[in-house]
Order: C-alpha cells, then sequence, then structure tokens
C-alpha cells in the first residue's frame, strides 16, 4: 500500500517574526491530528528554514532519536553534555536523547539555513544520551535503538533505483521529482502519475515488493527503512 502527502498538507509552524519556518509532515505541538501520530517508529519530519541569526532556544528532548539533514546552509547545534558542532549539506547528525538532553540549534551564518529534522520513538527508555556527525553520507546510517535506517538517492532523470523490499519504507523528497515505479524486469511501467513526487511530497510504503524510484528531474530524496512497531 503506497500513501502520498502532498507537500501543502503539511501543518505550518514555527515563529515567521523571529525568522523560523516550519512546516510539519506529522501531528506536531498544537497542531494535533489523531489520524496522522506516526508511520513506523517515524513521528516527525520537519521541514525547517531559519534566517540569518535565527534559532531555537535550548530545550529538551527524551526517548526520542533525532536524525537531521541539512539541505542548504549551516546548524550551529549545541547541547548540555558539552558538544558543539556545525552541520552542513551532505551531513547526517544523529542526536540520541535517551532519559533526556537539552540542546540548541540556531542558523549562526550569513545564509538562509534549510534542513529537515526526522524524529524517531525507540521502543525503550532511558539510557545515556549519545551524539553523531558523519560527513558526507554514503552509506545507509542505522538507527538501531529504532530499528530503522536512513539512505540518501540521488537519481539523475530517468535513472531508476531499486528500492529495498521492506515492511515499511517512508519516502521523503529534499529536490526536484520523482515518480514510484515497477519495478519488475520488463517493466517499464510507473505506479500513476498521481504518485509523481515533488519537493515537501512524501509516500509511506506499507509492503514494499519490487519498487523502485524513479527520476523525473535529478533529485534528492531521503528514504526511510523500517520494522513495524509493536503493539
Amino acid at each position: 500500500m503506497i500513501e502520498v502527502r502532498r507537500a501543502d498538507e503539511r501543518h505550518r509552524g514555527g515563529d515567521p517574526e523571529a525568522g523560523i519556518d516550519s512546516r510539519h509532515a506529522f501531528s506536531f505541538g498544537p497542531h494535533y491530528d489523531p489520524d496522522n501520530l506516526r508511520f513506523g517508529a517515524l513521528i516527525a519530519c520537519n521541514e525547517e528554514r531559519l534566517a540569518p541569526g535565527a534559532g531555537f532556544a535550548e530545550h529538551p528532548h527524551s526517548h526520542t532519536e533525532i536524525v537531521t539533514w541539512v539541505t542548504e546552509g549551516e546548524l550551529t547545534h549545541r547541547d548540555s553534555t558539552g558538544r558543539a558542532s556545525v552541520i552542513r549539506p551532505g551531513d547526517v547528525q544523529h542526536l540520541s536523547a535517551a532519559a533526556g538532553v537539552r540542546h540548541s540549534e540556531r542558523n549562526e551564518g550569513a545564509e538562509p539555513l534549510a534542513f529537515v529534522q526526522m524524529w524517531l520513538a525507540p521502543p525503550d527508555s532511558g539510557g545515556e544520551p549519545s551524539y553523531e556527525v558523519v560527513r558526507d553520507l554514503a552509506a545507509p546510517y542505522a538507527v538501531p535503538g529504532a530499528g530503522a535506517s536512513l539512505r540518501v538517492l540521488r537519481p539523475a532523470a530517468g535513472e531508476r533505483t531499486a528500492l529495498p523490499d521492506a515492511p515499511l519504507l517512508y519516502v521523503h523528497v529534499v529536490r526536484g521529482e520523482v515518480r514510484l515505479a515497477d519495478g519488475t524486469p520488463g517493466s517499464g511501467d510507473t505506479l500513476g502519475s498521481g504518485d509523481t513526487l515533488g519537493p515537501g511530497d512524501s509516500a509511506r510504503i506499507t509492503g514494499a515488493r519490487g519498487l523502485e524510484l524513479a527520476g523525473v528531474t535529478e533529485a534528492e530524496v531521503l528514504l526511510w527503512q523500517m520494522e513495524p512497531v509493536s503493539p
């Protein structure tokens, strides 16, 4: 089953007067939607834009795996364990909040900052917070605590990339346009014009088998592979 969600269906948040523009794919904060709380372990996929000097002051998290992908500019991160880092396009940042951590995120550069931040809920609580930055991500990035892994796909126009067979896949288009396609040998069929995805669009796929991602234009796509969440 494939459920497509469009960019214009996202909940709009943030604080425009403070230079913060947020778009939420799931129920988030005051935008409560009981029918859109999560997909597998994924409970947030936020598109964030911060003007120079803008940011999120120090705030707490717990029992959450936070993965951030910067698309433009530089993100400065600091947390209560004393860590500080600057995240740039191509890097993956992973903060495991565990039993609790506080952090801040700011645009301390001269150019606008854009990033996608994804939250996953692990099945177990507690533990010590941890932090990692992978520079220039090339291989799938595993988040074992949430039974998930992240891949970055960059198909060229006309290029088809096989998607893994998996119980749950979440596709988020960062830039460009793609289509979901039938990967059966000899098949050139896409899965219908309604499955053409553009920037900010996503697809929630259950029981993925024999699918491909076809580039309509040159594109960048975030792909989560997940196991089902136990009741």
